[in-house]
């Protein structure tokens, strides 16, 4: 099963594409899509574009995203969350079954704890998915949130799944 995990955000949108066989995971491709525009619709415009030309290219059988936290910049949380729909949009105009995680279940998935910083996350991609070189800490993490779909999401089969801490 092939499987493209989305880190969310309206600057820099990471995303990762696994093959899960099993227990074995492979990396196939990862990425940044980096929004362009002078305007908040033309920036979510370019991330729609730019995450339909990966799902066009790489064709997974599902995706998975990270959840929106909430923090105390009402409108960044605002702003991450368009950008989040805009890719929730893009995986289901492809006709993806949808996993949606916590960042901290994902992290507790890939380093053991729910509370890792952004070295911990790429170190453990790096030794999960031998020979992979994320580029940039969003394609990392994006790494990190398809992992996590395959251990938790990847055998519900096509339904949309909401998995928390």
């Amino acid at each position: 099963m092939r499987i493209l995990g989305i880190d969310p955000g309206l600057r820099n949108l990471g995303w990762g594409v696994i093959e899960s066989h099993g227990s074995r995971l492979s990396h196939v491709a990862n990425g940044v899509c980096k929004s362009s525009g002078d305007d908040l619709a033309r920036r979510l415009l370019s991330l729609h574009e730019q995450l339909t030309d990966v799902l066009a290219r790489f064709m997974p059988d599902q995706a998975a995203i990270e959840q929106t936290f909430v923090n105390k910049d009402g409108a960044g949380t605002l702003k991450l969350g368009q950008a989040r729909g805009v890719a929730l949009l893009a995986a289901a105009q492809f006709g993806l079954p949808i996993g949606e995680y916590a960042p901290n279940r994902v992290k507790k998935t890939v380093v053991g704890v729910g509370h890792a910083d952004k070295v911990q996350v790429l170190h453990m991609v790096r030794l999960q998915l031998p020979g992979c070189d994320p580029q940039g800490p969003d394609a990392a993490d994006a790494l990190a949130i398809a992992i996590c779909h395959a251990h938790y999401g990847g055998a519900e089969g096509p339904k949309l799944r909401e998995v928390v801490a």
